[in-house]
């Protein structure tokens, strides 16, 4: 599709940057993950043995030794690609009670080595809920199998199929497991403040954060953090829609950013950070969140848009991502505000194709329609308030006032790629 070959060029990210093509570099990887893996993995840690795995208890701790469990099997397996990078050469960072696991895969390029891309979801849930982290009824177990025992498992997914690729990414990428989240980010707080000996020198330059993602309804997964650096949906929306992921999953990127998951610490550090998560729902911070619920078939999608993100990310060429700044500001209120559509008053001019959009600043790449006048060429096409519009005529656009212009200096057929709820479209529009 014309649009995927425009928008590799626009962000110069390729997920196979060396001379073996992408497909046949992910596909051991990709088969690697597994819906009936990630399942054994829920229902281990949503087992009443542990407990509902409250950060520091004994449930707790016996989630954590499970997890190094699954690390040491996979280091087994396929060799020595993961090296513990807890304390005192040990996979865990101890802090209080409560233990982070911390698993390091070196890059494979010495220019990067000191650039850290960080892939975290917390282990620990509420253990038999309380009046200050449980919607009720308390004293029962809470086994937290979607929150946040399915990102836990995506994250070994993840894991696995990073040691099956043919090479390693040119960053080093900390695979790390935070305990203590839901008493108040504990984990990646502490980690962020004393970072153990194996990582101590490195840069953090990205970090990604999975949780909840085994709710899948639909196809709908919601992104967050993608405004914490210019571009970041358009390389999300890379990743979803390369043919070698086979994700193809209908995004729904989220503006606000709160202090309610491992995610944050790093935003609010000015590390650039994305979050993947599939949604609340009725069963959240309850006793029924058990395993039996979980969309085992959604994870995979998931852990594979996540990994063709992650891989862009770690091979990317160019100097690691800035941090923007006004993300802090930003909202849901302030997306709907730019994508807020203008009607056109009667008798309006609807000019040569019926289209109006604004600049997006975190997006300049993707400007947003925000205007499709009745009966023009663009209704015609099927264009549609809040497309991004990416190409005109396979040609990727740098900014709105570059996409203006080529649309002025179009013929009378003009074919534009535009991003759709995270999915790649073409729309071809003829004057009249």
């Amino acid at each position: 599709m014309r649009a995927v070959a425009a928008m590799s060029a626009m962000l110069a990210l390729a997920v196979a940057h060396h001379a073996v093509p992408a497909a046949e570099m992910l596909s051991k990887a990709h088969a690697s993950i597994r819906a009936a893996d990630a399942g054994r993995h829920v229902a281990a840690l949503a087992d009443d043995a542990f407990e509902g795995r409250e950060g520091g208890s004994r449930g707790g701790r016996a989630a954590g030794a499970y997890i190094v469990a699954e690390i040491e099997r996979l280091r087994e397996t396929t060799g020595p690609g993961l090296e513990p990078a807890g304390d005192a050469g040990s996979f865990y960072q101890a802090f209080g009670a409560m233990r982070n696991i911390l698993v390091l895969q070196p890059g494979s390029d010495p220019a990067a080595a000191d650039e850290l891309v960080v892939v975290g979801a917390h282990y620990d849930h509420v253990g038999y809920g309380n009046a200050d982290n449980s919607y009720g009824p308390f004293g029962f177990v809470h086994n937290g199998a979607d929150d946040n025992a399915s990102g836990v498992a995506g994250l070994l997914e993840l894991m696995e199929a990073m040691q099956r690729l043919p090479e390693r990414p040119r960053r080093p990428i900390l695979f790390a497991f935070w305990d203590g989240e839901e008493k108040g980010l504990l984990g990646s707080r502490h980690f962020l403040r004393v970072r153990p000996a194996a990582v101590a020198g490195k840069t953090i330059v990205f970090s990604v954060n999975l949780d909840m993602i085994g709710r899948l309804r639909g196809s709908r997964l919601e992104v967050y953090g993608t405004r914490t650096s210019p571009g970041l949906r358009s390389a999300v929306v890379l990743a979803n829609n390369a043919p070698e992921n086979a994700a193809g999953l209908e995004l729904a990127f989220d503006w606000d950013i709160e202090d309610d998951s491992g995610h944050y610490p790093f935003i609010a550090a000015k590390i650039p950070t994305v979050m993947f998560h599939t949604g609340l729902h009725d069963q959240y911070h309850r006793p029924a969140d058990d395993t039996h619920l979980v969309n085992l078939d959604g994870i995979p999608p998931v852990v594979r848009l996540t990994l063709g993100f992650v891989l862009a990310i770690a091979n990317d060429p160019g100097p690691r991502r800035i941090f923007r700044p006004e993300s802090r500001m930003e909202s849901n209120a302030t997306k709907r505000r730019l994508e807020a559509v203008i009607q056109d008053a009667v008798g309006s001019q609807r000019g040569r194709w019926g289209i109006g959009t604004r600049e997006d600043a975190g997006e300049m790449a993707a400007p947003v329609v925000v205007r499709v006048a009745p009966e023009s060429p663009a209704a015609t096409a099927g264009l549609l308030p809040g497309d991004r519009v990416l190409a005109v005529d396979a040609a990727a656009v740098a900014n709105q006032a570059d996409m203006v212009a080529r649309l002025q200096a179009a013929g009378q057929r003009v074919v534009i790629d535009v991003e759709r709820r995270g999915r790649f479209t073409q729309v071809t529009l003829e004057a009249r």
